[in-house]
């Protein structure tokens, strides 16, 4: 049998196995949008017992394409599960396609552009899917000025338009704010330290804003440092709780950063729920888990990833930019009665 041969299998051991043409055999390994989906299954089956494997060499030799696209893994603190959720959701959309996955991380000490640069130097992917996009980042400009394929995950300020997929936050603050104002809440905070992105100044604005609409003020948390550390979150929080005049509506988008927070309120003797109420941003079950009357808001960090390989590949495909712009809607989770 050709599947049990010492030789690595090839297109034509596929096509023998299958009784289909080497030409439908190949086009479908490399694109099968065309053929019909019993056809494909039949070849994917066939691929995976023989155990084929592409020859990425050839492959670029032959169309300049290398079927890679490489996510640049930016090193967030205090954020539970992400990569794991990010890199499932991406994997997910791509199985069964021509595309694989590669995964470089932004070393600490290294410039944002390194990466980025390493990859358009080598051509060592088709694409690339950026997280933790600032405002003005520097590479979202090398991607822009190279015309190279790309998503970020995140909104920019660039007047060039770009494909993204980013969390609805400004969506999110409101419905939090109009939450707590319901449940009787009135010394509104946001927690939510600027770390350089365009989340954090949407987040603020939109939560100056809904509060205004009411004819009220917040404070946002601006001290430097107050969320680099369960351990600065943790006295924070006792901080807040100690004032003459504790705030009774908090507002968080890191859980990590809120669990600690919860910790040092808890520490100067408030009890969540009662003297105030919390609502967070979340992406895992810890939260509920822990604290099962605790209101959140949502987001779906899976279908955040697949959203981001489906973009990445129009973008790839020739799909017009607008089309390839959109929001993570928030959802919420409203638990304490």
């Amino acid at each position: 049998m050709a599947g049990k041969s010492n030789k690595p299998p090839t297109l034509k051991t596929i096509s023998e196995l299958t009784g289909l043409s080497l030409s439908t055999v190949s086009l479908s390994l490399r694109d099968g949008s065309r053929l019909k989906p019993e056809t494909r299954d039949k070849i994917a089956k066939a691929a995976a017992e023989v155990g084929y494997v592409p020859n990425r060499a050839g492959v670029r030799l032959r169309t300049g394409q290398t079927n890679v696209l490489t996510l640049v893994l930016s090193p967030a603190k205090n954020t539970i599960d992400y990569t794991r959720q990010l890199i499932e959701g991406i994997g997910l959309h791509l199985s069964g396609s021509k595309y694989h996955l590669n995964v470089i991380p932004d070393l600490q000490g290294a410039t944002p552009e390194e990466s980025v640069r390493y990859v358009l130097q080598n051509r060592t992917a088709d694409g690339i899917i950026l997280t933790h996009t600032s405002a003005r980042d520097p590479r979202v400009q090398m991607l822009i000025d190279a015309d190279f394929p790309f998503v970020s995950h995140g909104r920019t300020e660039f007047y060039a338009r770009h494909a993204f997929h980013d969390f609805h936050a400004e969506r999110f603050v409101e419905m939090a704010v109009e939450r707590l104002l319901e449940t009787g809440r009135r010394r509104f905070v946001l927690v939510a330290e600027d770390d350089a992105t365009t989340n954090f100044s949407k987040i603020a604005s939109a939560f100056h804003r809904t509060l205004g609409r009411h004819g009220m003020t917040g404070e946002v948390a601006t001290e430097t440092g107050i969320l680099v550390s369960t351990e600065t979150a943790r006295g924070f929080g006792y901080a807040l709780a100690s004032r003459a005049e504790p705030f009774d509506a908090v507002i968080s988008n890191n859980e990590l950063a809120t669990l600690a927070l919860m910790g040092g309120m808890s520490d100067a003797g408030l009890v969540q729920g009662e003297d105030y109420a919390l609502i967070c941003r979340q992406t895992t079950q810890i939260l509920p888990t822990l604290y099962p009357t605790i209101d959140t808001v949502a987001e779906d960090l899976v279908a955040t990833g697949a959203e981001l390989a489906r973009l990445l590949i129009g973008r790839l495909q020739g799909d017009p930019v607008d089309s390839l712009q959109t929001l993570h809607e928030p959802q919420a989770r409203w638990r304490s009665g």
